[in-house]
């Protein structure tokens, strides 16, 4: 079987929150919903510069999955910091 992901085009073909919102309930279980959600939430915080102890400590991640948020951000043409910097709030 050939295996074919137009699931990423699919996605971005959603201009409606609602809709997308929607559509990752349906894929998603509710814990990788949380996941999902906090992992996009530690990544704003190493965006705005706390450090990663606090972070840390103030969710009770373990380290580990800091440094790979901020990796992630250190990455020459991260499409995530790419969304942070467009996403300012």
């Amino acid at each position: 079987m050939e295996r074919e992901n137009n699931l990423p085009k699919i996605l971005a073909d959603i201009s409606d929150a609602r809709e997308m919102e929607d559509v990752l309930v349906e894929l998603l279980t509710p814990r990788e919903m949380k996941d999902l959600a906090m992992r996009w939430q530690l990544l704003k915080e190493l965006h705005r510069g706390e450090p990663q102890r606090a972070i840390a400590e103030r969710h009770g991640l373990s380290l580990c999955k800091i440094t790979r948020g901020s990796r992630i951000l250190k990455k020459k043409n991260s499409a995530i910091m790419r969304l942070l910097q467009e996403n300012k709030k």
